[in-house]
């Protein structure tokens, strides 16, 4: 950098001396007299400052004085000057040369500081739009100190958030000596720090509390822009800072909101099963006056009421496994007519009394999923399919390849599902109207499905019609060979 500086230095001077001496000569051979020598040569020096600076116009109006005395100023091609209007000529050329210089230079230094300032609103302004646009709090301060980098076009930024006593650098190499130094001065409140070779920091405040500080290299923003920066980053990071404590609230009470409807909910329908096989473990028990019809009767009811609790507790079980994040994928190969039946197998106690019918695209190549969560699926959709449409009934299921994705769909030829209720079904808990007017249900099971679906990279949707039935439609990604990592 330091040898491109000193060569586009050499270059400047040289395309200096050039002018001045291709001016003379194209004055020379055209036959200009001093007058006019004059003026050309003064608007060189001009031109000169405005381009290049005040010791360019200098240096090119020493070499346009002597230009003008050799060739111009009676005696010719002499350095001596004869007559007081010479010498006249001479001082006032030179005193126009660098007045005009001056003034050339200071109008070429206001056009820089004016570009500058410029330049600056430009990139604060794009630093203030950046970090506007950002959604993600904890991110954006862990992005800020690159973007500040970049936009800025810094060595390198630092910045110490004292809530957290977390440090974000944008550069890897960030030496212990700059943190302690950005941690004192952060709790001492000092406005500024500098330390020669390392970094310029400046204290983060929020009125009169400090929130952390941010450090900078090398040191070529200005005091007002390293200001304007300072107060942008300490309102990004207490915006940042009170999202992040506002949406850890808010998950505290989803999570006990959460916990208080499963409690409820468990409790609720729990205890339906239970008083059923109470009540007909107790009859049994007196075992007056009962014949061999009413004893079968009674123990169909514990068998009915016990599967029925028996599901309750193992969907209580899959939702806590959900919650927890407890979820694994485990791909492997796979036939789709396979997984197909096996879910038809399973469901089968529900399905006793529906006409299943499969459809599969062909061919039925092998595909990578996990037919065990797929199956889970298919037993909470497959269960509400019958659940909800009458004895005798067509339930389908397709499935074909479309794109990139693996899509399946269960249709039953039930009474179908209400507008109100069909954007609230996937909720945890919710049963619609025809659900808690039958009590059937627990709400869970199709809020289970969508989360395993999420948990395989897919997802579901569904589609209605009052009195021509219901269509639940999935998908997984679509992969034919072993994925990466497959075991």
């Amino acid at each position: 950098m330091k040898v491109l500086s000193d060569s586009r230095r050499l270059f400047h001077w040289f395309m200096a001396t050039g002018s001045a001496v291709g001016t003379t000569i194209l004055l020379v051979w055209s036959g200009a007299n001093a007058t006019t020598a004059g003026m050309v040569f003064l608007v060189l020096v001009v031109w000169s400052a405005a381009q290049a600076g005040i010791w360019h116009s200098l240096y090119v109006a020493i070499l346009c004085a002597v230009s003008f005395d050799y060739f111009f100023l009676v005696p010719l091609h002499t350095f001596r000057i004869a007559g007081i209007q010479q010498w006249v000529a001479m001082i006032l050329f030179v005193a126009s040369c660098v007045v005009a210089g001056r003034l050339a230079e200071r109008a070429r230094r206001q056009a820089l500081s004016a570009e500058r300032r410029r330049e600056d609103v430009e990139r604060l302004y794009t630093l203030s739009q950046e970090m506007m646009a950002y959604e993600d709090a904890a991110g954006l301060v862990r992005e800020l100190p690159r973007m500040i980098h970049r936009i800025f076009a810094l060595e390198g930024v630092v910045l110490y958030v004292r809530d957290q006593e977390e440090f974000y650098s944008s550069t890897s190499d960030l030496p212990m000596s700059i943190q302690a130094s950005l941690s004192a001065m952060t709790e001492a409140q000092n406005p500024t720090l500098t330390v020669p070779g390392e970094i310029t920091a400046m204290t983060l405040m929020l009125g009169l509390r400090p929130v952390g500080a941010l450090g900078w290299r090398p040191a070529i923003l200005s005091h007002k822009v390293a200001t304007a920066v300072s107060a942008q980053v300490a309102i990004a990071l207490t915006r940042a800072l009170a999202i992040e404590a506002t949406a850890r609230l808010e998950a505290s009470r989803e999570g006990e909101r959460l916990r208080s409807a499963l409690i409820d909910s468990l409790t609720h329908e729990l205890r339906t099963p239970l008083t059923s096989i109470r009540a007909a473990a107790t009859t049994l028990m007196q075992g007056e006056g009962l014949d061999d019809a009413v004893r079968l009767d009674l123990a169909s009811i514990v068998d009915e009421e016990a599967s029925r609790l028996d599901a309750l507790i193992g969907e209580a079980v899959e939702m806590a496994e959900i919650d927890a994040n407890v979820v694994q994928v485990r791909a492997e190969p796979h036939h789709i007519r396979t997984l197909l039946d096996q879910a038809v197998e399973n469901s089968q106690a529900a399905l006793a009394n529906h006409r299943v019918v499969i459809a599969i695209e062909e061919p039925d190549d092998p595909a990578w999923f996990d037919p065990h969560l797929l199956g889970r699926v298919f037993r909470h959709l497959l269960e509400n399919a019958a659940r909800y449409s009458s004895p005798g009934s067509r339930i389908a299921l397709r499935s074909r390849r479309v794109g990139d994705r693996l899509e399946f769909s269960v249709e039953d030829d039930g009474s179908g599902i209400d507008a109100v209720d069909l954007p609230l079904i996937f909720e945890k808990f919710y049963r619609g109207k025809k659900g808690t007017a039958s009590r059937k249900g627990t709400g869970m099971g199709l809020a289970i499905a969508r989360a395993i679906l999420h948990a395989h990279g897919g997802g579901i949707e569904v589609s209605s019609t009052l009195g021509y039935g219901t269509t639940f439609r999935f998908w997984v990604p679509r992969v034919e060979k072993e994925p990466t990592g497959a075991k």
